[in-house]
């Protein structure tokens, strides 16, 4: 028998797909009603009214706890990858000291840091990153 977190995850994905088609239906006025689209589309009512005032789906989300902007971790996903092209692939530690330096230049007080953890979930995030 599967786990049943892959069922779980296939759910909610066809539940996304089917919100996502309830959100087409109504923009497209073949459905006038959240409440009719909801029941045809077997989804919350509640969702899909939070869906049409724009609010995004969750898994599309960036997590609150990245302390790295996108902009950032892609920045050092680059300057790691351009160190690897010339033979000089940085250390974990490295890397760390890197993304603590560019916390401190933000200026925030207390300054942040990252955590002993956090290169690893770097890469783990990054899989082109992995040796």
């Amino acid at each position: 028998m599967p786990p049943i977190r892959s069922q779980s995850s296939r759910n909610s994905i066809e539940q996304e797909g089917r919100i996502l088609l309830a959100v087409q239906a109504i923009k497209k006025q073949e459905i006038t009603s959240i409440h009719e689209a909801a029941r045809r589309f077997n989804v919350p009512k509640s969702t899909l009214s939070t869906r049409l005032r724009g609010t995004t789906n969750r898994s599309e989300l960036r997590a609150n706890n990245h302390k790295l902007t996108e902009t950032e971790e892609e920045l050092l996903q680059k300057w790691i990858l351009s160190l690897d092209d010339r033979g000089a692939a940085p250390r974990p530690t490295t890397v760390q000291e890197t993304a603590n330096i560019l916390l401190a230049a933000r200026g925030t007080t207390p300054a942040q840091t990252v955590g002993e953890k956090w290169v690893y979930n770097f890469v783990k995030r990054h899989p082109e990153l992995s040796t």
